[in-house]
């Protein structure tokens, strides 16, 4: 996570927390009270709708009248609000700094957000982003590389168990040859994102020199095979 954390007060001018957004080059406020317990965060989307650039929402008359005065009026506030309290969203998720990665990631998918406060005994403490997420799985790829497969068989062996331990792994359908450090896939496959799945299995494994895709595709329900469009080109081992 990332500290200490820039916040904002919801007495923050949308000035104030748009010209912070651009000096730290972030995307987004915690928003904090006297106790430093996060109330709400602003985020670049919540700016995006502003009266001082003619972009606030125009609706046809029509559409007014369906809306409703409570929309417009809401709307209105988002476009003219000169406090961050006016704006900001209040259903924030947090996560405290003993959640753990996958807990974190989970909670961004579900709620489709860009950043999570970390909060320990009701106080902010820090923020976790996308970017953080990235910085982990670069230290993450950096400190695992396995050790390059020491001859093909083990290559082919590595490659079969993989298959095996995926859900979607077609392991009756495909077979493979490995000579050379070089993977040949052979068999049939029924969705084409399955061969894109068996070329990033023979490529994670380190020592292979190139990937050949022999697959044919067969339409699960007709029978039609496509047979397999060509190779995929040598990669650096």
């Amino acid at each position: 996570m990332t500290q200490p954390v820039v916040s904002v007060t919801s007495e923050t001018t949308i000035a104030e927390a748009a010209q912070i957004m651009l000096q730290h080059r972030i995307s987004g406020l915690p928003v904090v009270d006297d106790h430093q317990a996060v109330v709400g965060i602003v985020t670049e989307g919540d700016l995006l709708r502003r009266a001082e650039m003619g972009t606030e929402r125009r609706h046809h008359r029509l559409v007014e009248l369906l809306l409703g005065p409570g929309h417009l009026a809401a709307e209105y506030v988002e476009a003219h609000a000169h406090r961050v309290g006016e704006v900001m969203s209040t259903d924030v998720a947090c996560v405290s700094p003993r959640d753990s990665l996958p807990q974190v990631v989970r909670l961004m998918e579900k709620r489709q957000i860009k950043r999570v406060p970390v909060v320990e005994n009701s106080r902010l403490v820090g923020i976790v982003s996308r970017a953080n997420l990235i910085q982990a799985l670069i230290a993450t790829l950096v400190e695992s590389a396995p050790e390059p497969a020491a001859s093909d068989e083990q290559i082919r062996d590595l490659v079969l168990a993989e298959i095996n331990r995926q859900p979607w792994g077609p392991r009756f359908r495909v077979n493979l040859d490995v000579k050379d450090k070089v993977v040949s896939f052979y068999g049939s496959i029924t969705d084409e994102r399955e061969r894109a799945a068996l070329m990033v299995v023979a490529e994670n494994i380190v020592g292979v020199k190139a990937v050949r895709d022999n697959l044919v595709w067969v339409d699960p329900i007709s029978g039609y095979v496509i047979p397999a469009v060509g190779s995929k080109p040598p990669r650096a081992a």
